[in-house]
């Protein structure tokens, strides 16, 4: 989970924050180590069979917990978690990170559920699985820079606020005693890791309390209440539906908006294990690879997903994983712990669950983002972007369209500030001609005006215009040079234009004269 490096990018169940993870790791690092290498190295190889290990143990209760929120069965949720983890570990650009189901996936897929059942939402994670593949195919990697960090806080705030929304049916109208249980399930995932860190706090939570609940004969509601485990190993699903322009038309928006989010959430995912490791990943491939294993997913009926920010810095950052090894290791081993403990599984009261994705929601808020102290130092603007992609997330109850709206909104501003920087400045020759210097980026927003900056009746009869401070980004700032010469024409007066140069010159010479 953010589940998409920046400080935005904050944790999922279970997950340290992205910012705190962008450090150097505990463990040594083992840069560009191969498969092949490890395989040969029993130290290393223990290494990733270990971090894949503990990956599978703390992956269990997010994997149900996504799927609760999702609207499907636990065993939908578990399987996309070891098809996406084998296959990323196969096809994926990024070795040591995992992939599995998420929160922000289970937000986007889960009114589709809803309203329309299984088939089509299986349909609908094939169909997102695809869009990766194109995205990616088309260079989709390289927008991700235009994302800004304001934009990220508010994403993964937005997250935060859907996955607490998402937990209070399971508070309401319930026994009494889910409510103790909910709040000693939170006095261990938030206490027990001021104590120690070797275990995974909700891990405990979940063994503990089980427990409890078996050995007191409490009825509660459980895991097995949302639906059956798997006894089974996975097999293919092919989604009943009509293959029509209908059924696209349902699916496609929540394919979409899947398909975005986890792009987002993998590629940021990706440069954090970058940095932590100081190495390079292939983002092309990660974005395919992505897509590659949605399909896979949908067509064994998983709930499809994306990387994941905290279990990756789990594996590579705590452990001290740095190859494929540990990923496969993580879905491998997830799949023989619910098989052969499915049973079991299906006992975990409903109640430790909501607390730990209450935890997973104040894990995931940047709370620094709203501090009284950040907000006074952050320009309005950056709060404005960050506030706009929560609203906009929170109302439609999908992080792309929040996503999109405050890039929108990001741009708009951007805009605006630097339109303010142009500057005009006129100067009276003794020899009796006027000149105006014109200094700063000239593009559709800071040119629409520059036309009024001039007096076309009361200047000389010759004027100069140095454009040397400026730069010339578009055919709209042409446009208006065009139109500031054609006045001066007007009253009978020579105006020329110098100091372009590079591309501003170059722009100016194509497109002058030819924009009508």
């Amino acid at each position: 989970m953010p589940s998409a490096a920046p400080a935005a990018a904050t944790p999922s169940p279970l997950e340290p924050s992205a910012s705190a993870a962008s450090g150097a790791g505990t463990a040594t690092p083992r840069q560009r180590q191969s498969v092949l290498r490890t395989l040969r190295t029993p130290r290393w190889l223990a290494t990733e069979l270990l971090a894949g290990l503990v990956v599978a143990i703390a992956l269990i209760p997010e994997a149900i917990a996504f799927s609760v929120i999702a609207g499907v069965d636990p065993r939908v949720g578990l399987f996309a978690s070891f098809t996406m983890a084998v296959t990323i570990a196969i096809v994926g650009g990024r070795p040591a990170m995992i992939s599995a189901a998420t929160g922000a996936v289970a937000l986007v897929i889960a009114p589709l559920v809803k309203s329309h059942g299984t088939d089509y939402f299986v349909a609908a994670v094939i169909l997102a699985g695809l869009i990766q593949v194109v995205l990616a195919l088309a260079g989709i990697t390289k927008l991700m820079r235009f994302i800004p960090r304001s934009v990220m806080v508010g994403f993964v705030n937005a997250l935060a606020i859907l996955i607490f929304v998402a937990q209070v049916p399971e508070l309401i109208g319930v026994p009494w005693l889910v409510y103790p249980l909910a709040a000693a399930a939170l006095l261990i995932v938030f206490g027990l890791p001021k104590l120690t860190t070797a275990v995974p706090a909700p891990l405990v939570a979940i063994v503990l309390l089980t427990a409890v609940t078996i050995w007191a004969g409490w009825d509660v509601p459980t895991v097995a209440d949302k639906g059956t485990l798997p006894d089974s190993l996975p097999g293919l699903f092919l989604p009943n539906v009509p293959l029509s322009w209908e059924t696209l038309r349902i699916v496609a928006p929540f394919s979409l908006g899947m398909a975005l989010v986890g792009l987002m959430e993998s590629l940021m995912t990706a440069q954090l294990v970058d940095d932590i490791t100081d190495t390079r990943s292939n983002k092309r491939r990660e974005a395919w690879g992505q897509g590659v294993a949605n399909v896979v997913t949908g067509f064994f009926g998983g709930m499809g997903g994306c990387a994941m920010i905290g279990q990756t810095t789990i594996n590579v950052k705590v452990s001290g994983a740095r190859t494929r090894i540990s990923t496969f290791v993580a879905g491998a081993a997830l799949l023989v712990l619910v098989v052969a403990l499915g049973d079991l599984v299906g006992r975990i009261p409903m109640a430790v669950l909501v607390a730990i994705m209450i935890f997973v929601c104040w894990a995931t808020f940047d709370w620094h983002s709203i501090r009284p102290t950040t907000l006074r130092t952050l320009p309005r603007s950056e709060t404005a972007v960050m506030v706009v992609t929560v609203i906009a997330t929170v109302a439609t109850h999908n992080l792309a369209i929040g996503v999109v709206s405050g890039v929108l909104v990001a741009c708009a501003l951007f805009a605006r500030r630097v339109a303010g920087t142009v500057s005009v400045r006129r100067t009276d020759h003794p020899d009796g001609h006027a000149e105006y210097v014109v200094t700063g980026p000239l593009f559709f927003a800071s040119s629409s005006q520059l036309a009024h900056r001039f007096e076309y009746a009361s200047d000389p009869a010759e004027v100069s215009v140095d454009l040397s401070g400026a730069q010339l980004w578009d055919a709209s700032t042409v446009a208006v040079l065009d139109d500031v010469r054609r006045r001066y024409e007007q009253h009978g007066k020579r105006v020329r234009l110098t100091g372009l140069s590079g591309h501003s010159a170059q722009r100016y010479e194509r497109l002058s004269g030819k924009l009508g």
